[in-house]
């Protein structure tokens, strides 16, 4: 039990201690690299910029409905 204890203490703190450096260094979250970049009509990421692979197999996946709306979705609120 008290190694159970010790392993999630210690895991909440560098948990807490990652958390306050991405504070501090007030960095945004963001979207990784492809996703719904990959699979949209965009020439380059809109993450990092770089060239989006037009053969990637991501871009099959849009002929399935819930990736479409998943899609429209994405770019309604943007």
């Amino acid at each position: 039990m008290e190694t159970l204890l010790l392993t999630f203490g210690i895991l909440t703190l560098i948990m807490l201690g990652m958390a306050v450096g991405v504070i501090f260094t007030g960095r945004r979250i963001k979207g990784s690299c492809g996703g719904l970049n990959a699979i949209g009509d965009a020439d380059q990421c809109l993450v990092c910029n770089k060239e989006i692979d037009p053969d990637s197999p991501l871009r099959e996946r849009l002929a399935c409905p819930r990736a479409r709306r998943m899609l429209e979705a994405a770019e309604a609120r943007s």
